[in-house]
């Protein structure tokens, strides 16, 4: 089984960014460890990050057309904006976990509300970069 973790705006400053809410961990850290649990399970997983919203929802159809078992997505702040990437989410037959480092619902009101999440099969949120574990986790075991 192959699965993807897609990383929305900024996320490619983990470990330099706000490390107070973000911690200090690295995109790098956060795909070695997905590597690792995709391998127990004998799947694999290909993280992927960009700024622009147009080559996330690219990446999201080519997840439907290329056997693409899951999707683990952390949009950033595209939760909070993207109609966009909710439909594009709702256009393909591939389940999508969308993960948060941060407790969105504890920081700013914007950030409380997910334009994405009505589309997901679910939301991880709060609970660092073990979030994109336990979303790959939830995929592999099921």
């Amino acid at each position: 089984m192959k699965y993807i973790c897609l990383n929305g705006p900024n996320l490619n400053r983990l470990g330099k960014r706000e490390p107070a809410i973000y911690g200090s961990e690295t995109l790098q850290d956060i795909e070695d460890a997905l590597q690792k649990l995709a391998a127990d399970f004998g799947a694999t997983v290909e993280l992927k990050q960009s700024n622009h919203e147009g080559q996330l929802i690219d990446w999201i159809h080519e997840a439907e057309d290329t056997a693409i078992a899951g999707i683990v997505f952390n949009p950033g702040a595209y939760t909070h904006t993207s109609v966009a990437l909710r439909d594009a989410i709702a256009s393909v037959d591939v389940p999508v976990i969308e993960v948060h480092i941060s407790n969105i619902h504890k920081r700013e009101e914007f950030r409380h509300h997910s334009y994405l999440a009505p589309e997901c099969v679910g939301q991880i949120s709060g609970l660092g970069t073990k979030g994109y574990q336990l979303a790959l986790r939830m995929f592999l075991e099921n």
